[in-house]
């Protein structure tokens, strides 16, 4: 049977539409497909449509990557609810959206991300023979193997049992492999063979990646190799993990503390330690279906003003009056805080995403997929975790000492040293969303206990490590379709 009802609805609107001129080179939103790959300036198009895919607006709470960062932070413990303001995102942080087959959290990720891979798979089985130069058609090319990787590694992540380097190979049960432009039936291939892909694809996009790109919406060098240090964390690679980041940073340097307080949403041309993101432009407004409309803290809509989002007062606590980050959430939830008009306070209540003017009345904001700080972060990590703890201590004194004058450098050992910085990840990294992804990985528990979430509106504070409710569920519309999938436990 064919999987066509969930996979290709992406495909079909990035290819329907008409085309745009070929110089442009900031994210359109579709080309059309009998003349898609006759040229590399037509390939691009192709290109610029997956690129433009991954913050187009479906549905209101469905609006690419930016809300399944969203999503991932809501699964964690780090980012509170307030209210059930208007419904939106209150089942996801239940722990209710994933487990259900037919909800649309499984539906839209599961549709989402291989909508991207039909298109990139698209692009690599016909570059080849596109007329146009031998270099257009390598940065093409890199850039759909890097998309392949990209969607392969965060549908393994959600749909898939975590990576365990200790117990390799991993053969338990990961999501269906999409290497061809097809949409017939496939059953779920390995973990194991999934991550192999991963990696196989970003090393052929690396040596592909001569050439500038033409903005930060699209990959280069950096960028990639910043996707492989993210998939070697995963895999507890550290020596790969470490190396890899310190490679993708390099010509990104941290941004000032003043840059910082700037609201994260102006920041795609002019903030230098953002190495991929994308730059939400005019005409393309999302209006509430947009990042900035669930995360800033001044948007005009119902969700902003009676939902502001709160940081979890443990990890804001830990941290020092001397840290800037500190002014990224109020912690009186005080008359100076900004939000919108008739808006509530809270403690803890999140200032780090603000849109120009207040209240805001776009919520046009660009969204950082990758920043230099994550990948201190990476090296750091994994290098305490592979024994380096001199080199660990060193590239978190960068990063925390950028945030923070008053910081010196961590005299921490062993696990203390990793809860350290695994703490300025959590802080640094907050609403970006890593957190679910960062527990699964790590084979940690959900934990909400002694913070400011409320049982009311979180409905759960513990999930153990390594239940059944780590892996989302399949979408049923998928296993309808396709009599080669399998569920996963109920």
């Amino acid at each position: 049977m064919k999987r066509l009802s969930i996979i290709a609805i992406l495909a079909l609107t990035i290819f329907s539409a008409c085309k745009k001129d070929y110089l442009e080179t900031k994210p359109t939103n579709a080309v059309a497909s009998a003349s898609a790959f006759t040229t590399t300036s037509d390939a691009l198009l192709v290109l610029n449509g997956i690129h433009r895919a991954t913050y187009n607006r479906e549905t209101q709470g469905d609006y690419g990557q930016p809300s399944m960062m969203i999503y991932m932070d809501m699964l964690g413990e780090d980012l509170v609810m307030n209210a059930v303001g208007n419904g939106w995102y209150n089942n996801e942080y239940k722990w209710l959206s994933h487990r259900n087959e037919n909800s649309g959290l499984v539906s839209y990720a599961y549709r989402f991300y291989y909508g991207l891979l039909v298109n990139a798979n698209l692009i690599i089985a016909n570059i080849d023979n596109a007329s146009g130069p031998q270099a257009d058609k390598n940065y093409i090319k890199a850039n759909a193997l890097a998309y392949r990787a990209f969607c392969h590694y965060n549908l393994v992540q959600l749909f898939g049992k975590r990576y365990d380097k200790a117990t390799a190979p991993n053969n338990q049960l990961g999501v269906p492999l999409m290497l061809t432009p097809t949409v017939d039936a496939q059953a779920r291939e390995t973990v194991e063979k999934i991550y192999t892909q991963i990696n196989a694809d970003i090393d052929a996009a690396i040596p592909l990646l001569t050439t500038a790109r033409p903005n930060r919406s699209h990959f280069n060098v950096n960028v990639v190799r910043g996707l492989k240090a993210r998939v070697a964390l995963t895999q507890q690679n550290w020596a790969v993990a470490a190396s890899e980041a310190a490679a993708a940073r390099a010509g990104f340097s941290l941004m000032s503390n003043a840059l910082y307080l700037d609201g994260f949403s102006d920041g795609y041309n002019s903030n230098p330690e953002w190495i991929w993101g994308i730059d939400h432009i005019d005409d393309q407004s999302g209006f509430f279906g947009a990042f900035h409309s669930y995360l800033s803290c001044n948007y005009n809509s119902t969700n902003i003003r009676t939902n502001p989002k709160s940081i979890n007062k443990l990890i804001y606590d830990a941290l020092p009056a001397t840290d800037v980050r500190t002014k990224c959430w109020d912690k009186t939830g005080s008359a100076a805080a900004i939000v919108p008009a008739g808006g509530i306070r809270r403690p803890y209540m999140t200032q780090k995403f603000r849109l120009l003017g207040n209240p805001s009345t776009t919520s046009q904001g660009d969204v950082p997929y990758m920043r230099a700080a994550e990948m201190y972060l990476i090296e750091a990590e994994a290098k305490a975790r592979n024994n380096d703890e001199a080199g660990a201590r060193a590239a978190l004194f960068t990063l925390v000492n950028n945030r923070n004058p008053s910081y010196v450098l961590s005299t921490n050992t062993g696990q203390a040293l990793i809860d350290e910085i695994m703490l300025h990840r959590r802080v640094e990294l907050w609403g970006e969303g890593f957190r679910f992804l960062d527990l699964k990985r790590l084979n940690l528990p959900l934990n909400r206990n002694g913070s400011n979430h409320t049982l009311a509106l979180a409905n759960l504070f513990d999930v153990p490590a390594g239940d059944k409710a780590w892996e989302f569920l399949i979408p049923r519309a998928e296993l309808n379709a396709n009599s080669k999938v399998v569920q996963n436990p109920l």
